[in-house]
């Protein structure tokens, strides 16, 4: 019998596969999508186009994705890691000399007409990168610096280079992916303690080379009645929205900011707010739920895996998901400052979308396979 037959003797059988799927995580996360189907349509004024289809097109695209990564052994996504992760920095360095600009930054590629972020990805790289990293490091080498840089090398590559693009919101939560899977994997928390207190150190570099509309951002969360008509028109705008939504909201496109334009960006980045607006506190702390639902979800998930890379993939997609959340609310809500953070599943975007669908069948495929074992000399056999 050879290598591969062995694995494909080992692994969950084929027939199997779809069957041990989490159905809970699907339904959920496809009432998340239906919503956010629902509200495209909604600031849309009552129209399918430009955005409802499109996002429920994509989202049964991303479905079958889904299945489709969920189906192929475990020890394929742990052969391709590293591949899939230099295959996103050669695209995010391809950005970098022939990305097309759009609204002043680069931060697309234009493939056959179609733009997409390639940014989007780092964070599943970075995950699938990180756990493969951490499936065979002995516990004694967690706390070895080497066993630190190296990982940390791993994160600062891609956030570097969105960074430049400029877009220091996506930068931001792949570091924050990234670190809080190296917690999740066992490294110390004095490591994170430093790591923390070395960035804060680096405070004034960082602000020196902020371009202008960024630190503008960040002085207008300072002080929003800094420039009330300007960068902080969107966030005091937004503000108005949740507030006038009350307990039950205006209803369902009735939305005063959103219907007469005075909301900029309220199909993507800022679709919470319409959410706020015309459904009240009730419809966001549904949704809340729903995503908290499928965050209880993911953890029942890790919970019941055997290898560590399928548990860290899991934790990996649950922590993503988590910090898109808390940096969009808390961004909507005036409690941080307003960068580019997507509110999964929801906002409008086709390569946000698949990038979650694919964290998302990562963690499908972990759990399908969570009962196997993973030995190091067979990885590379189904490549």
């Amino acid at each position: 019998m050879t290598v591969r037959d062995e694995i494909l003797d080992n692994a969950t059988p084929a027939s199997e596969r779809l069957w041990a799927v989490s159905w809970p995580l699907i339904i959920v996360v496809s009432a998340v999508a239906a919503i956010g189907t629902a509200m495209q349509y909604s600031v849309a004024g009552g129209a399918f186009d430009p955005w409802a289809a499109k996002h429920a097109t994509r989202y049964i695209a991303g479905l079958g994705l889904v299945f489709f990564i969920s189906s192929l052994p475990v020890r394929f996504w742990i052969g391709i890691a590293y591949p899939a992760y230099l295959g996103v920095l050669s695209l995010l360095i391809a950005v970098a000399l022939a990305g097309t600009e759009i609204g002043g930054a680069s931060r697309w590629l234009n493939v056959a007409g179609v733009n997409f972020q390639p940014s989007e990805f780092a964070k599943v790289a970075v995950i699938l990168a990180l756990a493969r990293y951490y499936q065979w490091l002995p516990r004694d080498r967690l706390f070895s610096p080497v066993h630190v840089v190296l990982p940390l090398a791993l994160i600062t590559a891609p956030v570097a280079l969105v960074l430049n693009q400029p877009d220091l919101g996506t930068a931001a939560l792949v570091a924050g992916a990234g670190i809080a899977v190296m917690f999740v994997a066992g490294v110390g928390w004095w490591y994170i303690a430093g790591g923390i207190a070395a960035a804060a150190a680096l405070m004034p570099f960082v602000w020196s080379s902020l371009h202008g509309y960024q630190k503008e951002r960040v002085l207008n969360f300072i002080d929003p009645q800094r420039d009330p008509l300007g960068l902080g028109y969107q966030i005091f705008q937004s503000k108005i929205a949740l507030g006038s939504g009350g307990m039950t909201g205006k209803g369902f496109m009735r939305g005063t900011q959103s219907q007469l334009e005075f909301l900029p960006e309220k199909h993507t980045d800022f679709i919470f707010t319409i959410i706020g607006e015309e459904l009240g506190l009730v419809g966001t702390l549904s949704l809340l739920a729903l995503y908290s639902t499928i965050l209880l979800i993911l953890l029942y998930m890790c919970l019941r895996c055997r290898a560590h890379f399928t548990r860290l993939l899991i934790a990996g997609a649950a922590i993503t998901l988590f910090l898109h959340l808390f940096v969009n609310a808390g961004m909507v809500m005036g409690l941080l400052p307003v960068v580019g953070a997507p509110l999964p599943l929801i906002s409008y975007g086709g390569t946000s979308l698949f990038a979650t669908m694919c964290l998302l069948g990562l963690a499908m495929n972990a759990f399908v396979h969570r009962r196997e074992s993973i030995d190091p000399k067979t990885v590379n056999a189904l490549i």
